[in-house]
């Protein structure tokens, strides 16, 4: 296995990488970029911007000209052509600590996003939880009580929904329904073991779960059973989230944090993104959003 820095980039809050059309897209959050590099010289090849702070994104339809985003209370519409922008839908919670956060397409062609509240007191709870916007651009509430979340992702093998709570320490599994709703949810994995909460996740092919274990500057695969099967430090102090690419999508990029707002780093490699290649996992193809948009 080789770790390197693809190109320069340095990012402040880099976040929610995606591999499309043989180019690795993310953004920085607090810069309010959306950015696609070439995924040999990590050159930028594109550069959109929005207000920050972004959440996450996701390419609606097979043209990739248009992606869905969260931004920091509402779901948006960006044309990549022209820059123009609309709102889709908005949540009906508000704070200067609550913002929306990592999300991403599911089979169905709908936009699964949650939400961070940070910076509360001890005994009160977070405002959000868990959204999705359905495919007539109607958004619903399917959970509630997340701090953080973060890495929303299905599992190939078993179509289930899992999803992290970076402030609580664990990713929960969910059945998704026909109609979309949430039910079953499980515990899948605590990383209090790991002195870290879970950020950024994706699937590979065999099932395993790789979540960014950001406190500690590693990533961790955990098997269908929630175990952890390996363990990799990197050369960053906060890994944000991850994704499978490349030509047959056994590459692994990594994004990471060099400044948050909450969490900071001055390290060479700190808001660098990574390209870790010969691990032996290959990931699948990320679903796109298929919005009236």
């Amino acid at each position: 296995m080789e770790i390197k820095r693809l190109g320069d980039l340095t990012t402040a809050l880099g976040e929610c990488p995606v591999w499309h059309r043989q180019q690795l897209w993310l953004l920085d959050c607090r810069a309010g970029l959306i950015l696609a590099l070439d995924p040999d010289t990590g050159a930028v090849v594109a550069r959109h911007e929005a207000p920050a702070p972004l959440g996450s994104f996701a390419f609606n339809g097979d043209q990739g000209d248009s992606i869905v985003l969260a931004l920091k209370e509402e779901i948006a519409a960006l044309d990549l052509r022209t820059g123009q922008r609309r709102t889709l839908a908005r949540i009906d919670d508000s704070s200067p600590h609550l913002r929306l956060n990592d999300g991403t397409a599911l089979a169905d062609g709908s936009f699964v996003v949650g939400t961070m509240h940070v910076f509360r007191e001890p005994d009160e709870p977070p405002l959000g939880g868990l959204y999705r916007l359905d495919t007539r651009l109607k958004l619903h509430k399917l959970d509630v009580g997340l701090g953080i979340t973060n890495g929303p992702c299905v599992n190939p093998r078993d179509g289930r929904l899992h999803v992290a709570d970076s402030a609580a320490r664990v990713i929960y599994s969910y059945a998704i329904a026909a109609n979309g709703t949430l039910a079953d949810k499980r515990v899948f994995v605590r990383t209090d073991a790991y002195d870290s909460g879970p950020d950024g996740c994706t699937f590979d092919t065999e099932g395993g779960l790789w979540t960014a274990l950001v406190r500690i500057g590693a990533l961790g695969r955990f098997d269908m059973q929630g175990r952890l099967t390996h363990k990799i430090d990197l050369p960053v102090a906060y890994p944000s989230a991850l994704c499978f690419g490349g030509p047959t999508l056994d590459d692994l990029f990594v994004t990471s944090i060099r400044d948050s707002g909450r969490l900071s780093a001055s390290g060479p490699m700190d808001g660098a993104v990574l390209k870790l290649t010969g691990l032996g996992f290959r990931g699948l193809a990320r679903p796109v959003c298929r919005l009236p948009l």
